[in-house]
């Protein structure tokens, strides 16, 4: 296994994706993010000629290699290299705008292969959602794990040709909206959004209509979008 996390952080350290490739509790998840983004946060406001990647030994103790079985008196000093390797860990990140997407990687990965796989992942959220922003990483969390599950499973990279990877996720895409409608037309005969518009939040989740808090997520969203705009601007 070479990639051991795939994270999105917003400039405040707000996780906006999270996904780690061991099985961890969720303390030690937590426990992760935080370590993660300070790591990360620290280095980009301490200075901006830094390169895009550092070495994380402390993360090794909170994120352990998945080991399999090995085999009986294997080569001792090659499965030795190996765990060395494997528990040698490194952070790899880009910062666009107001998101920070980082990968923590073994450290006999490629640090300049990584940062060109975040920049295919970026570039596929940006042809699917249009010209992406945080907002679109909230409310459309389901396809944006479904993007990445293009790129990676288990860890592994399986993917990097943008436009194969977006064919796929538009697939998915069509699909979903196709069953959605098929089952929209046979539980409702009103138009589609009627319902959404006139529903109001229950006592203590917020009193305003759904129409008005679509509208304020919409005015939010132009801001966000400006800001991540002009092709992101990575670092």
């Amino acid at each position: 296994m070479t990639i051991r996390a795939a994270l999105i952080f917003n400039n405040h350290g707000k996780p906006r994706l999270t996904r780690f490739y061991t099985q961890l509790p969720a303390a030690r998840q937590q426990a992760l993010l935080s370590r993660i983004f300070t790591l990360v946060h620290q280095r980009t406001a301490a200075s901006s000629n830094l390169c895009n990647f550092l070495d994380a030994p402390e993360l090794t103790a909170l994120l352990p290699s998945h080991q399999g079985p090995t085999s009986h008196q294997g080569s001792t000093a090659a499965a030795a290299s190996a765990a060395a390797s494997d528990s040698q860990l490194r952070v790899i990140y880009r910062h666009y705008a107001t998101l920070y997407f980082v990968f923590v990687v073994d450290a006999s990965e490629s640090e300049l292969g990584i940062l060109d796989l975040i920049q295919v992942f970026v570039e596929s959220l940006d042809r699917v959602f249009e010209n992406v922003c945080e907002l679109d990483l909230i409310f459309h969390f389901d396809v944006v794990h479904a993007i990445l599950d293009e790129v990676i499973q288990g860890g592994l990279v399986l993917e990097t040709n943008i436009n194969e990877i977006v064919s796929q996720a538009q697939a998915v895409q069509r699909a979903k909206k196709a069953s959605a409608s098929a089952a929209g037309g046979a539980s409702s005969s009103g138009k589609p959004g009627e319902a959404a518009a006139s529903w109001t939040p229950p006592a203590g989740l917020g009193g305003s209509p759904w129409g008005e808090a679509a509208g304020v997520a919409a005015n939010v969203g132009g801001w966000a979008r400006r800001e991540l705009g002009n092709r992101f601007g990575g670092r």
